[in-house]
């Protein structure tokens, strides 16, 4: 992997550092109701301020169109960093100019401010040079912790590591060696497991898998396009028929990779999208016209356990059926826990990532026991894509 520099690089005692961190977090009536981005970031928010470090905090929040506007303010996040990290966080009402200035001005060593959005200023995703400069003026060091921005080229994610000295924060080096182990330089055999409701919303990440992992698991309501194309009636389930021929393509390049692509024997078939909805299971050559197929059946989920039986890597986009609609969890449940067993017993590293696959990994109870789950969304997509992630790139030694 290419070498990083970290806080173990960085002599931050008595310095201004900027930290780039994900507070992009769920709020309502004013109150946090999800901390777990700031949970990611504590440690290295209360190492350095341990270090003796003046801690300016960076961030985003949510998508403002016209400047400042109270209902995207960071201000009542600095609270809640505060109740995380059992530690006192200052707040300005600005990322750059006087009222930065004068609360950085004022920190002494170990103290900790967040400064308000960057989004409020329409340099911070032109990465304009000026605002890179404005930024650069509170900081004697730069430390990006927020992998999650990384596929971002805006100011605070990329131009600032080009003006000061640049290191990765622990949160974005754990990230960085979890990847390294997943795709970048992992064990074999490689097992990808990739679900979702679409296969245009993934053709890149799918085309990029077949040239990278020895066996790909296709669930979800993509696979129902595979099997479309493969000249199975899937009745009325969801499927883009339209992407018959792309789906042959993938297929076709899997086969000249020597990736083995692992689609459903059978399926869980339902005539209503609800909850414990009257259901069945059927083979690939009865599904009902009047049928939506919303799991992968029991011989499935035994072959995908098999696959994840001659893995020694894994790495997990996306669920096998409609996990939010009881029963049709299961298979996504049943292959979340087997994956989890197989890591527990050193057998297995395990990397997952996506909103979706976080939620279904929370549902079956093992996001802990993988070993390493992203919550970093479209970063860590892009990521599985091959694409280059410009906030990385820039932090490369």
């Amino acid at each position: 992997m290419p070498a990083f520099k970290t806080l173990d690089d960085a002599d931050v005692a008595g310095k201004r550092v900027l930290v780039r961190v994900d507070l992009n977090v769920p709020v309502a009536d004013g109150v946090v109701t999800d901390a777990t981005r700031i949970e990611r970031v504590a440690p290295t928010i209360v190492e350095l301020s341990d270090k003796g470090a003046k801690v300016v905090l960076l961030a985003h929040f949510g998508r403002p169109k016209d400047g400042p506007t109270p209902e995207f303010s960071l201000k009542p996040i600095a609270n809640a960093v505060s109740k995380v990290i059992a530690r006192n966080v200052q707040f300005a009402e600005d990322c750059i100019g006087e009222k930065a200035a004068e609360a950085v001005a004022k920190l002494n060593n170990g103290d900790i401010l967040l400064l308000e959005n960057t989004r409020f200023h329409k340099g911070e995703e032109k990465n304009d040079a000026a605002f890179v400069k404005a930024l650069a003026a509170n900081g004697d060091i730069y430390v990006n912790d927020a992998f999650s921005a990384a596929h971002r080229a805006h100011a605070s994610t990329e131009g600032l590591a080009r003006v000061l000295p640049a290191h990765a924060g622990r949160t974005m080096e754990a990230e960085l060696k979890a990847l390294e182990k997943g795709l970048g330089n992992p064990q074999r055999p490689v097992v990808a497991i990739v679900g979702g409701a679409k296969v245009s919303s993934k053709l890149d990440l799918l085309g990029n898998l077949v040239q990278k992992v020895d066996a790909l698991v296709i669930g979800g309501g993509m696979a129902n396009t595979f099997l479309a194309a493969q000249g199975v009636k899937v009745g009325k389930s969801l499927c883009e028929h339209d992407l018959a021929a792309t789906a042959r393509e993938i297929m076709a390049k899997a086969n000249a990779a020597n990736c083995t692509i692992i689609l459903p024997v059978d399926a869980v078939v339902a005539w209503h999208f609800e909850a414990n909805a009257p259901h069945r299971a059927y083979g690939l050559d009865a599904i009902p016209e009047d049928g939506m197929i919303l799991d992968v059946g029991p011989q499935s989920i035994e072959r995908i356990k098999g696959a994840i039986d001659d893995a020694k890597t894994l790495v997990w986009n996306g669920p096998l059926g409609a996990f939010e609609l009881h029963p049709f969890d299961q298979a996504t449940v049943a292959a979340a826990r087997h994956v989890a067993a197989r890591t527990r017993a050193g057998q297995l590293v395990s990397v997952a990532g996506g909103g979706d696959t976080v939620a279904a990994l929370n549902h079956a109870g093992v996001a802990d026991d993988f070993s390493y789950v992203s919550t970093a969304g479209g970063a860590f997509l892009e990521w599985m894509e091959g694409k280059p992630l410009p906030g990385v790139d820039v932090l490369k030694k």
